[in-house]
């Protein structure tokens, strides 16, 4: 099988994202009863950390659904990639606080979310709340 002379197109993993209906109720189960760190915080969605990786485990309220979201170098390039590779772009790279996003979906319908942190990480107060963006 030949390889890709630029390397892998996937990272790593960024994060998986669960829906809870109450961030309070999902931070009373997964910080407060299973140890995971707040690492950040905004009105619909909370990150927390898990040992021995930078991956997150994002509780939010805004989309039913489990989701994982995998890092790219540039999530326009990706889509770019993809397609060429016979996949398909089902939702067209949008901006995120961090920098770009895209839904992909292989041949077989599996279906991907690709970012990139072309733009600054989130800046947080001591509190944990998003306060804007910060240099990585």
């Amino acid at each position: 099988m030949e390889q890709h002379r630029d390397g892998p197109l996937i990272q790593k993993v960024d994060c998986v994202r669960f829906h809870v209906p109450d961030l309070e109720a999902g931070l009373a189960f997964y910080r407060d009863q299973l140890g995971h760190r707040l690492i950040w915080r905004t009105k619909g969605a909370v990150g927390l950390g898990m040992s021995g990786s930078d991956a997150e485990i994002v509780l939010q309220t805004e989309r039913e659904g489990q989701e994982v979201d995998l890092s790219v170098e540039s999530a326009d390039g990706a889509a770019a990639r993809v397609e060429a590779a016979g996949g398909k772009v089902v939702v067209q790279s949008f901006d995120i606080q961090i920098g770009r996003c895209v839904v992909v979906e292989d041949p077989w319908g599996n279906r991907m979310v690709l970012l990139d942190e072309t733009r600054d990480l989130l800046a947080t107060d001591d509190k944990g709340n998003v306060i804007g963006n910060s240099a990585p």
